[in-house]
């Protein structure tokens, strides 16, 4: 008698067959539980539609995407010089316009004379109709011409939308550019402590009482990056000292070592009468200096961060003047 087996029975993993359908396979059908989560899912989802009243609920709205938002140009620069007769001027401020357009790429910079010159600075305006521009002035100090001239041209250019950024110096990067024109003119490191050294700031001077103050603030920076030698400010027009006088008053003090420093950004008529006085080589006007080309982009970026504006027709110009003043004296 044999004994049961305990293997179970080998079960086949093929689906059952229909003996109708000739031995071939067929899906399984689904069980009663299968088939009756189905159905409660199902209704479910439509009573899910039909509010307590028997009404049918409305479909959710859906919002539609969000426009696409493309990239807006950034305000154009507009480099605003004095001009001058001197040919060279034009040549210089030309150069220096090219080393802000290799700095940035793809920004529109231009630029527009407060006379002497062409274009002058209502016509490049002119050229910016409906149009965000960002005036820079290439000037170094809070003199008339920043004050009145430039909020005057933006008031009177309806058709753009106006910034005015504040004048380049007081700034370290300008006190770099007249500190590499020194190098270039002859000044030696070695010289920093000698009590026969000192330095002139030629400038061309005004009657502004702000104007002054930015040039002996400029003066006292000047006076730190050589390590201490003397800077005395000295003027072309409108106030004293004059250049030649202050070279007189350092001599009498023993200062026979000096050097004329030229705070002039372009060649001209102030600048030449400047460096005629100077008892060597006098430094060259800072012009194309690539730390000017930073301090531009420099005040350009600053104005954009809506520190001081003028609305098209603007005639208020009390609060951008004070606006000035501030970004004007501002660390870097």
């Amino acid at each position: 008698m044999t004994e049961p087996s305990t293997q179970q029975p080998c079960r086949s993993p093929l689906p059952p067959t229909d003996t109708h359908s000739g031995g071939r396979s067929t899906v399984p059908l689904d069980t009663t539980a299968q088939l009756l989560t189905r159905v409660t899912a199902q209704l479910s989802t439509q009573l899910s539609l039909v509010s307590r009243n028997g009404t049918r609920r409305p479909l959710p709205r859906t919002r539609p995407p969000a426009p696409l938002r493309l990239p807006t140009a950034p305000p154009t620069l507009v480099v605003v010089a004095h001009g001058s007769r001197d040919p060279q001027a034009l040549r210089t401020v030309l150069a220096l316009l090219d080393r802000v357009r290799d700095l940035r790429p793809g920004l529109d910079v231009r630029l527009g004379h407060i006379e002497l010159n062409r274009p002058l600075l209502p016509d490049t305006l002119d050229g910016l109709r409906g149009a965000d521009a960002v005036l820079v002035p290439l000037l170094l100090g809070r003199g008339h011409h920043v004050k009145h001239d430039l909020p005057a041209a933006a008031a009177a250019a309806p058709a753009v939308r106006t910034r005015i950024a504040a004048p380049l110096g007081p700034h370290p990067l300008l006190v770099e550019a007249v500190y590499g024109r020194l190098v270039e003119a002859g000044w030696d490191p070695a010289d920093q402590g000698s009590h026969r050294t000192a330095v002139v700031l030629a400038a061309a001077g005004s009657r502004d009482p702000d104007s002054a103050q930015d040039t002996r603030r400029t003066a006292r920076m000047l006076a730190e990056r050589l390590g201490g030698v003397p800077v005395v400010p000295a003027y072309a027009s409108a106030t004293t000292p004059t250049v030649p006088a202050a070279l007189r008053a350092l001599a009498a003090r023993g200062r026979h070592r000096t050097f004329v420093a030229s705070y002039f950004t372009a060649p001209g008529r102030f600048a030449s009468a400047a460096a005629s006085a100077a008892p060597g080589t006098a430094a060259l006007p800072l012009g194309a200096h690539p730390a000017m080309a930073r301090l531009l982009l420099h005040r350009y970026d600053q104005a954009l961060g809506g520190v001081l504006s003028v609305r098209p027709g603007s005639r208020a110009l009390a609060p951008h003047l004070a606006a000035l003043s501030s970004l004007a004296m501002a660390p870097p």
